[in-house]
């Protein structure tokens, strides 16, 4: 197939091309490199086989021409990060919302019916947890008052009782809670309509927590395996938050490639939405010590700080996408620590 990757120049769309690449794909990429991105404002080395071109997604002009011979689309580019100063909405809603409006209507006029979307775990919010007296309950927002407190486990919002954190699926409510929550889940909307409409197949990877070789550093897009590791190597210890007990599935950026590709591949008819997470459910403070080890640095400080958007605990369940399209994660996580602290 000729794909079109947008956002192809970014941390998981490097990995996204080369994966297409080694499955005999012809790949045409279209990124803006937004300067909260790419800092030096230049894309990087691809192969002679790729067909770079720099626009805007929410560039009508940009991207019916991107769109020209291509048979697929894999939707990458975005803004990302929490979005918790409200001074961001804009951006988010520009970027992320008025950006799939414009892929979409353009897609449309082009007659290309094949979409792969990167979605994210966060539209879930706090999902599902079990309490010992009342089964499994809808987490409420956790309250700035108990988290200066030191409690961070969420509630039962029946008697209060902490609650234990479980799997997530797919067909659970939905609980957008910040922006880049929110407008992750606009485009999967807009998306689906989109859908309807045209008759063509929408699928949304909801990525777990992605880290891997080529992870941005220092920039508001680094992830917070890269956090912990650029404290290491200023001789810090990392910093966690909370008491570091935060659950999280933390998927190698190359498991995350090989599932975006084979969705593009192989899921061709309506809509559907898919976990794309490692199976292993890992604290944060787990991976800062694994990293620690790694770099032999200093062991990680609990901090028992706190950022209001964020959620306790958030693990996939991606039984789906291993039943339904034969994928599987196979990178070893030790192993991926070690590869990212390695990286220059």
């Amino acid at each position: 197939m000729h794909v079109l990757v947008t956002g192809g120049a970014g941390f998981i769309g490097q990995h996204v091309v080369r994966a297409l690449q080694k499955n005999g794909h012809d790949v045409r990429v279209l990124d803006s490199l937004r300067g909260d991105v790419h800092r030096t404002g230049v894309a990087p080395m691809f192969p002679n086989s790729v067909e770079f071109r720099q626009g805007d997604v929410r560039d009508p002009v940009a991207m019916s021409a991107a769109l020209t011979g291509i048979e697929a689309v894999i939707h990458l580019a975005a803004k990302v990060g929490l979005g918790v100063d409200i001074s961001d909405y804009p951006d988010y809603a520009s970027t992320n919302d008025e950006g799939i409006a414009q892929l979409l209507s353009c897609m449309a006029k082009a007659d290309v019916k094949r979409l792969t979307l990167a979605s994210s775990m966060v539209v879930y919010g706090e999902g599902f947890g079990i309490c010992p007296e009342h089964g499994e309950v809808r987490v409420g927002p956790r309250s700035e008052a108990a988290l200066k407190a030191g409690s961070f486990d969420p509630p039962c919002p029946v008697c209060g009782r902490s609650l234990a954190p479980t799997l997530v699926e797919e067909d659970i409510p939905v609980d957008p809670r910040n922006a880049y929550a929110t407008s992750k889940l606009a485009q999967e909307f807009y998306a689906s309509n989109w859908s309807r409409v045209t008759g063509g197949s929408a699928s949304f990877l909801r990525y777990h927590n992605v880290y891997g070789p080529g992870m941005p550093r220092d920039t508001p897009y680094a992830g917070v395996a890269s956090i912990f590791t650029s404290a290491l190597r200023r001789g810090e210890a990392p910093r966690v938050f909370e008491d570091g007990q935060q659950r999280r599935d933390f998927v190698h950026v190359r498991d995350i490639a090989a599932a975006t590709v084979l969705a593009c591949e192989a899921f061709t008819q309506g809509v559907r939405a898919f976990n794309v997470g490692s199976g292993t459910p890992r604290t944060v403070g787990e991976m800062a010590a694994s990293l620690s080890r790694a770099l032999n640095g200093p062991a990680p400080v609990v901090t028992a700080q706190f950022r209001l958007g964020d959620v306790r605990h958030i693990t996939a369940d991606s039984s789906r996408i291993v039943r339904e399209l034969g994928w599987a994660a196979h990178e070893d996580f030790d192993a991926g620590m070690k590869e990212l602290s390695s990286q220059s």
